[in-house]
């Protein structure tokens, strides 16, 4: 009976996963290090709120486009290479931000570079998770997905120090260096086949001899026209709306309320302690109590949580807005690659996953410009917060439409 070759007592599934985690705690960790950009680079350009924040909608949207090109690359060609190609462009497109000139230079440098390279190693990372598992999909995409909050946690507050060390073109040069050295090493231990290895997911080896099993599940074009990934789409559009606005005016937000900018910048990082045990926890949770169920309540979550963050005005509400939200958005990342396969198999589970982040791309390019934008016109993030929790609660209506999952995907619904 053959066995892997980490070794008899650790599956390579693992490995993998925790490959993936590194990938996406470096690419979104460039990328949610925005907040802490946000003042110095606002100083640098005289730039409206609205304007600024056009850099991160153009990164969100493009990382999610992105994925319905990559997802396909992977799912042909592997995921490594594809993986590899990704975090080059994120380091290369941090170290371009730190020669900018002009505002329009952040939006090529951040915008596309962190876009275009979060966008290839992404999916090709989370699509190579589902393959492994099957009984404990749930939790590992959760440990996967995990290291964006981790990045969420880490990224800001070291982006911080960094700025007040070297200033920001420094601060955006050392980033562009961490990303470029750790993604190189993280994107060779992606790989996305455990029958290769003479293993079955999670782990259960298969005699010699035996036939090696195939992928099974719908092709791209056919999940596409499907009940459930058309809901389903519509619900992460829906989402995505208020989904990122947190990530950019949550501390100017906080700072026109007399927050002190380090604590300010802090809340961020709180997302990303919110992020991280929701996806270790919720994940696991899901796989028991149902991981369609657990995405409604995780799309409820965040519009009670928008309110609520419409309400406060103290450090420690804001405080308890951003562990809170960063759980339940952590669950809605760490649940929605595991549905795809549950619901449409994995023969094709990177370009599924990929094109329904397309849904996101929509509302992250439309919601953090339209809430700065909206700042700039009325001094006031209301409506926008507003808007934001309206739209998640009809996100997590939709999720009911969806109808529970084929029984041969092993979970309940």
């Amino acid at each position: 009976m053959p066995h892997d070759v980490a070794g008899p007592r650790v599956f390579r599934g693992w490995i993998v996963v925790w490959a993936a985690f590194a990938v996406m705690l470096l690419g979104f960790g460039g990328a949610y290090s925005f907040s802490a950009f946000f003042a110095p680079l606002q100083q640098s350009f005289a730039a409206p709120r609205g304007s600024l924040s056009l850099a991160f909608s153009i990164a969100g949207a493009l990382w999610f486009v992105v994925g319905a090109l990559s997802g396909p690359l992977a799912d042909r060609f592997g995921p490594r290479g594809v993986v590899l190609l990704g975090m080059a462009i994120a380091g290369g497109g941090l170290v371009l931000a730190s020669e900018a000139q002009a505002l329009w230079q952040i939006y090529v440098g951040y915008g596309l570079g962190i876009g275009l390279g979060v966008g290839f190693a992404y999916v090709p990372s989370v699509g190579a998770v589902q393959r492994w598992f099957i009984r404990r999909r749930g939790f590992a995409s959760g440990v996967a997905v995990s290291g964006i909050g981790a990045g969420t946690l880490l990224a800001p507050p070291l982006a911080a120090w960094l700025i007040e060390m070297l200033g920001w073109r420094g601060a955006y040069l050392a980033l562009g260096c961490i990303v470029l050295a750790g993604g190189a090493v993280a994107a060779f231990l992606v790989e996305s086949d455990p029958h290769r290895r003479g293993l079955a997911p999670d782990g259960d080896p298969f005699e010699h001899g035996e036939q090696r099993p195939s992928l099974t599940g719908l092709r791209l074009g056919e999940a596409v026209r499907t009940r459930p990934f058309i809901v389903f789409y519509l619900a992460c559009f829906a989402c995505s709306i208020g989904l990122f606005i947190p990530f950019v005016h949550l501390t100017p937000y906080a700072e026109d309320r007399g927050v002190g900018h380090e604590f300010a910048v802090l809340l961020i990082s709180l997302i990303g302690i919110g992020s991280t045990g929701g996806r270790f926890l919720i994940g696991g949770l899901a796989d028991r109590l149902g991981r369609r169920r657990s995405l409604g309540a995780m799309f409820a979550g965040m519009a009670l949580m928008m309110l609520w963050w419409l309400a406060s005005s103290t450090a420690w509400q804001l405080s308890l807005f951003a562990l809170v939200f960063g759980t339940f958005y952590g669950g809605f990342v760490a649940l929605a690659p595991s549905i795809c396969v549950d619901y449409f198999g994995g023969r094709s589970a990177s370009g599924i996953i990929g094109t329904l982040y397309t849904a996101v791309a929509g509302g992250t390019l439309a919601g953090p410009t339209l809430a700065g934008l909206a700042f700039d016109l009325l001094k006031s993030y209301e409506i926008p917060i507003l808007a934001s929790a309206f739209s998640m609660a009809l996100a997590a209506g939709a999720v009911v439409l969806m109808g529970p999952p084929p029984r041969n995907s092993r979970t309940a619904p």
